[in-house]
């Protein structure tokens, strides 16, 4: 008995010991999810139009931290674009995101806990394309008429904007929900009338299967739509390194995505997302790559989004003021400028539309 007692705590020492040996598990790398408030042709994992969606075909997070092996890069696409974007903060899933104005407003408004850390998208234009025969030759036509729309996005209150302009309420046109893949299908089918849109309508017109009469491009600018990248609070406060380094890999895909040199790798990478290169060769026409991928938070941005927010509760989408104090977050992206030598690389613009000095 005292044997097999003696054995069985030899052969427990010599098990312990042998566990000493062994190298120490490393621990769970710490995972960045990245939203992005829509998705591409066929629900491929890919945007166009953007300096995100450049940061994403580009693998410019991932570049980042290519030799750190404790840091993993995980996006989601949305199809439910903005408002699938809040959800996924509130529920604590997501940490960056690309999203527009007005549902980022409205996770304001409800009380999400994010920083918009630097513009994205910003001074995107809205198109307004109508189905072949439909007799609607201008805004003021679309009277009594069935318009497509994704409501809770920044196309949302852009296409508000809009039919203001006219003359013309949201309750004036019958307003159908629909998503970008929906909107073409009920176009092209004349299921709808008209639909407020950007690329995808673009491409429906170069089909012959519909015809846009209105683009906000080389109108009022404040008819446009902005975006930029929102960051959970707690992940900033948790991991502010971390939060650098993914502001500087946005940066940078910014300089590359405005470079102008790169203007025709830009619209092949952005390709991915299944856009055709003609058509992004036409959304971009006339604007410079710089104006259109700046990420600086100017005051042409800032006042833009104090704008949306009080048009926001003047359409009723949203039902309380939203306090935009505190929100902007520039400090990221000012030490990426900084660093990366790109203090003046991009032009400010005034709230009056008009450039500014450095």
């Amino acid at each position: 008995m005292k044997l097999s007692i003696a054995l069985r705590a030899a052969a427990g020492a010599a098990f312990a010991f042998a566990l000493s040996l062994q190298p120490t598990l490393a621990a769970d790398p710490l995972v960045i999810h990245v939203g992005y408030a829509a998705i591409g042709v066929d629900n491929r994992p890919f945007a166009e139009g953007t300096s995100a969606a450049t940061a994403r075909a580009g693998e410019f997070l991932e570049k980042e931290f290519a030799n750190d092996p404790n840091v993993k890069i995980e996006w989601t696409f949305f199809k439910g674009a903005g408002p699938a974007v809040n959800e996924g903060f509130a529920n604590d899933q997501l940490d960056f995101a690309y999203q527009g104005d007005l549902p980022a407003l409205i996770g304001r408004a409800t009380g999400l806990k994010t920083k918009l850390l630097l513009a994205s998208g910003a001074r995107k234009p809205s198109y307004l394309a109508v189905a072949k025969d439909s007799g609607i030759k201008k805004i003021e036509d679309l009277r009594g008429r069935k318009v497509a729309l994704q409501r809770g996005t920044n196309s949302h209150l852009s296409a508000i904007k809009i039919l203001e302009a006219h003359g013309l309420k949201e309750r004036d046109v019958q307003v159908v929900n629909l998503d970008s893949a929906a909107t073409v299908a009920a176009l092209t089918s004349k299921d709808i009338d008209a639909a407020f849109g950007d690329t995808q309508l673009i491409n429906l017109a170069a089909k012959g299967s519909a015809d846009v009469i209105y683009t906000t491009k080389g109108d009022d600018p404040r008819f446009g739509r902005n975006a930029g990248i929102i960051a959970r609070e707690a992940f900033i406060s948790a991991h502010p390194e971390i939060t650098h380094r993914v502001v500087d890999a946005f940066v940078k895909a910014a300089q590359w995505s405005s470079d102008e040199s790169n203007r025709a790798a830009q619209f092949e990478l952005w390709g991915k997302s299944g856009t055709p290169i003609p058509i992004l060769e036409e959304y971009f026409s006339n604007d410079t790559l710089a104006y259109r991928n700046s990420p600086l938070i100017d005051d042409l941005l800032v006042s833009q989004y104090k704008e949306q927010a009080v048009k926001s509760k003047e359409f009723g989408l949203i039902r309380r003021d939203v306090d935009l104090n505190g929100w902007f977050e520039p400090k990221y992206l000012n030490s990426a400028l900084e660093r990366l030598k790109l203090k003046n690389f991009w032009q400010p613009y005034g709230a009056d539309g008009k450039p500014t000095a450095s």
